[in-house]
């Protein structure tokens, strides 16, 4: 984790939010090749999940809705954390995040208060008066909008069961213990859908998408020996689902939860139906039988997906030097290459004509398709490193004698095999060995 931390601040992925003021605790900002790898997984989960399925679309919901929504479904008298005080030391956290030997991580005490419950929504007051009546919360989940949504885009879109609604974006809690880099915060992206069914179909539904979510996983480049399916107990899961799994992978920290996916039965229609008073009920166009449908309920962590591709991605080795028979550290980032924040480095030898001319072009041709940055500062081989680190899966160098020949040299990532390609068939090139 030190060396994933390190490394995102020195090259602009991930730093501490606000840091000239002291930073806030668990808040982060994604820097520009950050925001650039979280937004490769974001539209690829759309492109993987919404727009190759022609039964799942999507919505863009409010963050903030009617506090009844959260009443409806549980949330303000359910969505709480058992808290607990070290009487030794003051400090806090929560009853089921002590470790097993029952001592405080602070102090080593084991003199604990009773544990008393924490609501996790984060409140707020819109208007010019903070009363009861301008109370809302920011959305806990992402989830709730998508089932009072349910009628209305079902009709709109003149949708037949089974299909789902899905939706990107952030959710907000009020967490007591935030530790682990991006795994947990206070304010944190989430992409899921929800996906009405008939209930006599729910086991072979459930089973397509957890199918659907491992072979997600394989496109991520997510090792499965690194993925435990953890199936959740009766007693233990929420009380609303049937049947949860909770796919959790091996941080440094250890085995903790990724992604989940739970069969919620119709407990949400059913809520929103009993308390907003609309009908949530689905008429079957062949048989006329009309009946609340059942949902099965894939979520995935964008925040938490950024972490694992990062650690799963990360290397260390040794590496031949400019000097024979030497080598050196070569840290690299092995990203698919639809993930990879940088697609191109274009590295002329020097920032002089003809050459910058002739790279600035080979740039600008290149940005048409792919996300290319350009280099030209330091020696060939620590530009090459700093690619590696970065992720970038091409570097492209243009040399004194590309001016006669026209050709550029192609270096790959991960074998560092260089290959000499003629400017007009770099695209091409590119395509074909991404």
């Amino acid at each position: 984790m030190e060396q994933i931390i390190s490394l995102c601040k020195r090259r602009g992925f991930i730093f501490p939010s606000s840091e000239i003021y002291g930073g806030q605790a668990a808040s982060y900002d994604y820097g520009p090749l950050g925001v650039e790898l979280k937004n490769n997984i974001q539209q690829a989960w759309w492109k993987f999940f919404v727009t190759s399925r022609p039964d799942i679309v999507g919505i863009d919901a409010a963050v903030m809705m009617n506090p009844k929504v959260w009443e409806a479904s549980g949330h303000v008298s359910n969505f709480t954390d058992p808290l607990v005080d070290c009487k030794k030391c003051k400090s806090r956290y929560r009853e089921d995040h002590l470790p097993e030997d029952n001592k405080c991580p602070s102090c080593g005490a084991s003199d604990w208060t009773d544990p008393r419950q924490f609501n996790l929504l984060l409140k707020t007051n819109v208007g010019p008066l903070e009363d009861d009546t301008s109370a809302v919360y920011l959305r806990g989940e992402i989830a709730q909008a998508m089932f009072v949504d349910f009628k209305t885009v079902q009709q709109t879109m003149r949708l037949k069961l089974p299909f789902g609604i899905a939706s990107q974006g952030k959710a907000f809690r009020n967490e007591v213990t935030t530790s682990n880099f991006i795994f947990r915060g206070r304010e944190f992206n989430l992409m899921e859908f929800e996906y009405f069914i008939d209930p006599k179909n729910w086991e072979e539904s459930f089973e397509f998408w957890l199918k659907a979510m491992k072979d997600w996983l394989s496109y991520l480049g997510i090792d499965e020996k690194n993925l435990f399916f953890h199936e959740i107990e009766d007693g233990e899961r929420a009380h609303y689902s049937k049947r949860t799994i909770d796919i959790e992978y091996q941080y440094p920290f250890g085995m903790k939860e990724l992604y989940g996916i739970a069969y919620r039965t119709d407990y949400d229609l059913k809520q929103h139906q009993q308390h907003s008073g609309q009908d949530m009920t689905y008429t079957d166009p062949v048989t006329n039988e009309k009946y609340i449908p059942h949902v099965i309920e894939p979520s995935m962590g964008l925040d938490r997906t950024v972490l694992a591709v990062l650690l799963e991605h990360y290397h260390e080795e040794q590496a031949p030097t400019a000097e024979e028979g030497e080598t050196d550290k070569r840290v690299v980032l092995r990203f698919p290459f639809d993930l990879a924040p940088i697609k191109v480095a274009i590295l002329p030898l020097s920032k002089k004509e003809p050459l910058a001319e002739i790279a600035q072009k080979i740039a600008t041709d290149l940005r048409d398709d792919w996300m290319v940055q350009y280099d030209e500062t330091q020696s060939i081989g620590k530009r090459y490193r700093r690619q590696d680190e970065i992720g970038t899966p091409f570097c492209v160098t243009i040399d004194f004698e590309t001016v006669d020949d026209k050709k550029v040299t192609v270096r790959h990532r991960d074998s560092m095999k260089q290959e000499r390609i003629a400017i007009q068939e770099l695209g091409a090139y590119i395509k074909t060995n991404r």
